[in-house]
This record gives structure tokens, C-alpha cells and sequence, in this order.
């Protein structure tokens, strides 16, 4: 477990999951993970909410994982997405992806049905006894409602298999917390890609990323900068990406990240009900922050 602690790090995209007359296109996903490699993310995390993965049956979930492991041939690490507000779904989910090969998975918090911090911990430690795969935890209030407290964060912390996290509230002191109760091996990823450089000067060691979907060079060229100190360079790096990092958010994730992949032909845009394609004025940010960027000619 320690090889994984120390792989995960840096830019990781939350993959999309391209669909071609409805259906998982599996070789645009194996081609898009082979790009993403070559482009430099460091991981990869298949079936995140970026990846539509409420609207992917079971065996479509087990596919996308099953495909990015073998493109993605160890390469960099695979930290499949096995969330759920059931808690036996979420070992089932789990369980596939330790059989499938995955070096970790990411586990959100159960949402809808709203748990208090004692069923938050409960949820967690039935996992890690029941799958012996590394868990980042993924917090994330805005979508799933619940918070896991910082003291609630660092009793989970204590089980064996729960290396890290996906932190997404939004609140930068919260990884100076977690430090603070938790310790500096705990890993912590930034969920906002807005946040990643003020995640990182505060103890992070990467971000989940939606934005390197479509750049993955610029975000994995951040990371770098940035864990190796150089926050000059992430600056201005930054400076090209601040414009897509607004733009992807002006409707609901992933619309328009998934409108960015189709601009690029990289895959074809389409989108799972009840999302929907997004409007003119949308797509007209989305085209200025990509030129501002530097993905369009």
C-alpha cells in the first residue's frame, strides 16, 4: 500500500465516459485514456460523477473500470469510483474493481439519504473490512449534502485500508485541519480545479481534476510546477486556465467538459438523460476559455 500512497499524486482527470448511440463507446474511452497517459496525468478515476457514472448500469460501471485498467497497463495508478448511498452496493463496486485491478477507489459519501457523522464512519469502516483496496474518501457537500467533519475525517482516517482524500467542500483550511488531526502522510487531493494551487499550499498533493479532461498537458503541468515548489510557473499556468476552470461549472458537471471533449474530437458529446447538451451562451464561454487556454487554433 505504501507504493500506491506514493504514486498518488499530481493531475488526475475524472474521466468522462463517452457514449455513442447510447451506448459506452469503449474504443473512444481506451483511446482517451491512452491520450490522457501521453499527455501526462498522473491517474486516472473512472466512474466519478464527471464520468456520468449515476446513469451507467451495474455491468456498464464494471466495464468503463475494466476498460481503463487495461488501457491504462499500470502505466499510472487507477483509482476506480465505487460510491454509493447504499453501503452494499458500494462494497460490491468495490470489490469488482479490486478484482478488476484497481490500484485504489474513491468512495463519496452516501447522499440523499443523509447519515449522521457515526453512519458516515460506519459506512467507511464496512467497506475497508469488507475489500482490501486502498479508499479515497470523497467529500463533497454541495452534491451529496452531508460533511464529514474534520474529527469525523480523522476517525476514518484510522482505518487500515483509507489512504487519502478527495476534498471538495470548497474551505482550503480544511486540509491544514486534517494535517493537524490527521498527519502529513494522509493523502488529500483537491476536488475543485479552481482550488488546486491554494489545496496544495496548504498540504494537498494533487487534484481530482475535471478540467484535464480536455487539458490534461496545462493541469498535469501545474501539478508539477507545484509540487516541486516552482509556484511562479503554476501562476502563470494558472493564469491560462482560470477562464476554463469557470466556464466548466456555468452548468452542471459534466455538460460542459463533455461539450469541450466533442470540440476537440476527441469523442462525441453526447450525454445521459437528464442531462442535457449545454445552450449557445455556455458553449461561447466554453470556446473563449478553451482559445484563452490553448487547445483551439
Amino acid at each position: 500500500m505504501s507504493d500506491v500512497r506514493a504514486r498518488i499524486r499530481g493531475s488526475i482527470p475524472a474521466l468522462i465516459t463517452p457514449f455513442r448511440d447510447g451506448k459506452v463507446d469503449e474504443r473512444a474511452l481506451q483511446e482517451f485514456v491512452d491520450w490522457q497517459i501521453k499527455q501526462g496525468s498522473h491517474g486516472l478515476v473512472p466512474c466519478g460523477t464527471t464520468g456520468e457514472s449515476p446513469t451507467l448500469s451495474h455491468d456498464e460501471h464494471h466495464r468503463v473500470v475494466d476498460l481503463v485498467i487495461e488501457a491504462a497497463a499500470g502505466r499510472v495508478p487507477v483509482i476506480a469510483g465505487a460510491g454509493s448511498n447504499s453501503t452494499s452496493e458500494a462494497i460490491d463496486l468495490a470489490t469488482h474493481a479490486k478484482a478488476a485491478g484497481a490500484d485504489a477507489c474513491l468512495v463519496v459519501t452516501p447522499y440523499y439519504n443523509k447519515p449522521t457523522q457515526d453512519g458516515l464512519f460506519a459506512h467507511y469502516e464496512a467497506i475497508s473490512k469488507a475489500v482490501d483496496l486502498p479508499i479515497i474518501v470523497y467529500n463533497i457537500p454541495g452534491r451529496c449534502v452531508v460533511d464529514i467533519t474534520p474529527v469525523t475525517m480523522a476517525r476514518i482516517a484510522k482505518l487500515p485500508t483509507v489512504i487519502g482524500v478527495k476534498e471538495a467542500t470548497g474551505d482550503v483550511s480544511r486540509y491544514a485541519k486534517h494535517r493537524e488531526l490527521i498527519g502529513p502522510d494522509f493523502i488529500q487531493l483537491a476536488g475543485d480545479d479552481s482550488l488546486a494551487v491554494a489545496a496544495v499550499a496548504n498540504g494537498a498533493v494533487g487534484c481530482i481534476s475535471v478540467g484535464a479532461n480536455i487539458a490534461p498537458k496545462a493541469y498535469a503541468d501545474l501539478q508539477n510546477a507545484l509540487l516541486s515548489g516552482d509556484f511562479a510557473s503554476a501562476l502563470t499556468i494558472q493564469d491560462r486556465l482560470t477562464q476554463l476552470n469557470e466556464a466548466l461549472f456555468v452548468e452542471p458537471n459534466p455538460c460542459p467538459v463533455k461539450w469541450g471533449a466533442g470540440r476537440l474530437g476527441l469523442c462525441q458529446p453526447d450525454l445521459r438523460l437528464p442531462m442535457l447538451g449545454i445552450g449557445p451562451a455556455t458553449a461561447a464561454r466554453m470556446e473563449a476559455a478553451m482559445q484563452r487556454a490553448g487547445l483551439l487554433n
